[in-house]
């Protein structure tokens, strides 16, 4: 996110040459009255929706990827609200200004809304995880998502029944090494037990599967996919609590020195500050994804 740069005034002074010195002297010495940033048409971006920029004027166009997939959305439809991320998104356009009625969304596939190149929208919400390299391309705006670590297990086995830390002391729990998940696992699981590393979640999801190790810690959303796509008994445990080790997080994509990066960004932040993103985050990730917190 860069600043706008202000545009600097030229002035042309055409003096005679005898009274040159005189009139330049004068100058020095006069006030200068300057001209308000208004004025000079550099104002700062209203953050409402008669004046922000975007690319339908009075309507907010957001991107997501099709098919959206449950608990970031619910039936495969970002429109109606449902699901973290459309809970999400619809929040920061009511807190711009914008009714439902002016909202719209534009599908966009997940690698083309971090390509560099003119955007099918105003922000995108589709799990992005905040990176240095993507900034190269793109604008964030603040977290709306630290992403959490979760235990994972076979359904039916003692590491499924867990409901809290203690419930899993004694079991052989395992993670990717050199992840946040193993960090977390490190920090907050039985210290008795020695952690069982894998090169790659691969490795990782075939011991488990082979009854090799108890559990594994992965990221949520991570979790999500093993548990629906690829492990078919394999079930989530729930969430670890939260860690001193730095958290993925996710943000909302705008174009690289996007005009509404700044407004977009107050929103969020507006969002975290009043309770509504932890809000958002108990309904669609903890109750309703079924998703309880191992404490």
């Amino acid at each position: 996110m860069t600043s706008p740069t202000r545009p600097s005034r030229r002035f042309r002074l055409s003096l005679g040459v005898v009274a040159g010195s005189a009139v330049l002297a004068a100058a020095a010495c006069a006030p200068v009255d300057e001209e308000p940033a208004d004025a000079a048409g550099d104002a700062a971006v209203e953050c409402t929706p008669d004046q922000l920029p975007t690319l339908t004027e009075g309507t907010l166009t957001i991107g997501t990827d099709s098919p959206a997939y449950p608990p970031w959305f619910v039936d495969d439809d970002p429109t109606n609200g449902e699901g973290f991320e459309s809970a999400v998104a619809h929040a920061v356009a009511e807190r711009l200004g914008y009714t439902p009625e002016q909202v719209e969304w534009s599908v966009v596939t997940f690698n083309n809304a971090i390509q560099p190149g003119p955007k099918q929208y105003d922000f995108d919400i589709n799990q992005f995880s905040i990176t240095e390299e993507r900034r190269a391309a793109v604008d964030f705006s603040s977290p709306y998502y630290d992403v959490r670590q979760t235990v994972i297990a076979m359904a039916g086995t003692d590491a499924a029944d867990a409901t809290s830390l203690a419930d899993l002391a004694g079991l052989s729990v395992g993670a990717q090494v050199g992840t946040t998940s193993y960090d977390a696992l490190v920090e907050t699981v039985d210290p008795d037990e020695e952690p069982q590393v894998f090169n790659n979640n691969d490795d990782a999801k075939q011991a488990l599967e082979n009854g090799q190790v108890d559990a594994l810690v992965l990221d949520l959303p991570t979790a999500f996919y093993v548990t629906s796509a690829e492990l078919e008994d394999a079930e989530i445990v729930g969430q670890l609590p939260a860690t001193d080790a730095d958290a993925e997080q996710f943000g909302l994509v705008l174009d690289l020195d996007s005009p509404l990066t700044d407004c977009v960004t107050e929103a969020v932040d507006g969002l975290r500050e009043d309770g509504t993103l932890a809000e958002l985050e108990q309904e669609w990730l903890s109750e309703a994804a079924d998703v309880p917190e191992l404490a």
